[in-house]
């Protein structure tokens, strides 16, 4: 295939044994990690955890990543279709509150596959965890698949995004993004014990010496989006992982 699957819209010819682009990734998911996690918002994590499958390679390769042996170092499993659906299922026999799919954009259509083929069997909510950047063909490929989107909100200034991220458009892509993902899944519902059923749940890294940055994003959050329907996760947790 010739990948447009993210705003990069590189055009790499990446198989299912080959890669190529800025993600480097073939086509068939290759995973780093799946098991229970605890460490997200809670919301997410709830008591017994989050049902955290972490695909290996990034589009974005954010010089901060703290994720980076994953995002960059692209090692990990590949998997067929049917064994990504078991593993949702293994998950959600352990107690998992959600799937968490994190950073599945570069593998979006076989991992929508994977989800419509483990359900109905697969009875909890699936967790869209993005850094934001992605396409609106990718997004509505996804409608129905994903129940809450996870996304990260990182800039406004595209002189920011483009030194840290290498994507001068990440603003233009996120806050067109921002919309569709609430327009798919709705205002935020939890079950009775505060885990997110359905809706958006917004990231914000404030980075070293980007405070006015931060604050632009959330006055695009408020003027944009209905705030009694979105939630907000603000971080402060900067660590220069990466580069």
């Amino acid at each position: 295939m010739l990948c447009t699957l993210c705003p990069r819209a590189c055009g790499a010819a990446r198989t299912e044994t080959s890669g190529g682009g800025v993600c480097a990734m073939p086509s068939l998911p290759v995973v780093a990690r799946a098991a229970l996690h605890h460490w997200e918002e809670p919301p997410i994590s709830g008591r017994n955890g989050s049902g955290t499958v972490f695909f290996s390679g990034c589009a974005l390769q954010c010089c901060f990543c703290q994720n980076y042996e994953i995002s960059a170092g692209n090692f990990g499993k590949e998997l067929t279709v049917q064994q990504l659906a078991d593993v949702f299922l293994s998950l959600q026999k352990q107690g998992a509150h959600n799937i968490n799919l994190v950073n599945p954009t570069h593998y979006a259509p076989w991992v929508a596959q994977a989800v419509r083929l483990a359900r109905p069997r697969l009875q909890i909510p699936v967790v869209c965890n993005t850094g934001g950047y992605e396409s609106m063909e990718t997004l509505r490929a996804l409608e129905g698949v994903v129940d809450v989107y996870l996304p990260d909100f990182k800039y406004v200034d595209a002189r920011r995004s483009a030194r840290y991220s290498g994507a001068s458009n990440y603003f233009k892509t996120v806050s067109a993004a921002l919309p569709e993902m609430l327009r798919q899944v709705g205002a935020v519902k939890m079950d009775a014990n505060g885990v997110l059923q359905k809706g958006l749940l917004i990231r914000h890294l404030v980075l070293p010496k980007g405070v006015g940055d931060s604050i632009a994003v959330l006055e695009w959050i408020a003027s944009n989006l209905p705030r009694n329907e979105v939630l907000i996760s603000l971080m402060a947790q900067y660590t220069p992982s990466y580069h």
